[in-house]
């Protein structure tokens, strides 16, 4: 008896209470001189680092998420109106995240903190889950269970008999769990995606 193939696509959905706080922060530092640059972003994150510990945080809270150093340009025109180019320094980017369980009272505090801080750091918030991985693990298994239901309506509907699970087609990529509020507002809820 020849095989024949039924090919289905499944989604899972997943709708969640995001349970905790990533304040992503960006310090930018200029100057000419290379070793400058990278001394002052380096104590800059060190002193937003302690500033945060006065509000309960463990130095390991703040952790880095890209660091680097780029040569930076400017144009100009010069005496004879030709566009040119000069050095203007090196731009050191320091990538810093800090995550904490969901309180808007403990947010307040840090937001004012990071607000009024010397480095003047760029940043922005969103919120997530404290297991990721769970919330992954549970939308692939809904993807998968939507599968079969489709399927078993097709092999229905084609009066065949649905075998055994032939191969499995997981080539989605990265799922990003965070939602990022407007403004700066408390969000309700996570939704995600996933087809398997």
């Amino acid at each position: 008896m020849k095989k024949r193939t039924l090919r289905v696509t499944g989604k899972g959905k997943l709708s969640l209470t995001p349970d905790t706080v990533q304040l992503l922060m960006h310090l930018n530092d200029i100057d000419p001189d290379y070793g400058k640059v990278v001394k002052d972003s380096t104590e800059h994150a060190q002193s937003l680092k302690e500033a945060l510990m006065t509000l309960g945080f463990e130095a390991s809270d703040l952790k880095t998420t890209s660091f680097q150093v780029n040569a930076e340009y400017e144009s100009y025109r010069d005496e004879n109106d030709n566009w040119k180019e000069r050095f203007v320094g090196y731009r050191a980017m320091h990538m810093l995240k800090l995550s904490f369980p969901r309180d808007k009272d403990r947010l307040g505090k840090v937001l004012f903190l990071v607000a009024g801080h010397a480095s003047k750091p760029e940043f922005h918030l969103e919120y997530t889950v404290a297991d990721p991985e769970k919330a992954k693990n549970e939308l692939l298994a809904n993807a998968v269970a939507d599968s079969r239901i489709k399927a078993g309506v097709l092999a229905k509907a084609a009066d065949v008999t649905l075998g055994e699970i032939l191969s499995i087609d997981y080539s989605w990529g990265e799922i990003d769990l965070v939602t990022r509020p407007v403004m700066l507002r408390e969000t309700n809820g996570i939704q995600a995606l996933a087809k398997s």
